[in-house]
C-alpha cells in the first residue's frame, strides 16, 4: 500500500504531525456532515480513520523494544 510505505519512511516527530493533520481533517469533515451538509467524498471519512489507525500502529511499532 502506497500510504503505508510513505508513512513508514517518516520519523516519530513527523508521524505525530501527520496524525494531527489527519485528526484536524476528520474533525472538519465530521462538522460538515453533522451540520446537515454532505461530504464531498463520502468515502473520505472512512479513509481518514484508517490513516489515523495506520499512524497509531506505526507509532506503537517504533516504541516497542526490538527483540
Amino acid at each position: 500500500m502506497k500510504v503505508t510505505k510513505e508513512l513508514r519512511a517518516l520519523s516519530s516527530k513527523e508521524l505525530h504531525e501527520k496524525l494531527g493533520e489527519f485528526k484536524k481533517e476528520l474533525l472538519k469533515l465530521n462538522a460538515q456532515v453533522s451540520g446537515g451538509g454532505q461530504a464531498s467524498n463520502p468515502g473520505q471519512i472512512k479513509q481518514i480513520k484508517k490513516n489515523i489507525a495506520r499512524v497509531l500502529t506505526l507509532q506503537k511499532e517504533k516504541e516497542a523494544p526490538k527483540n
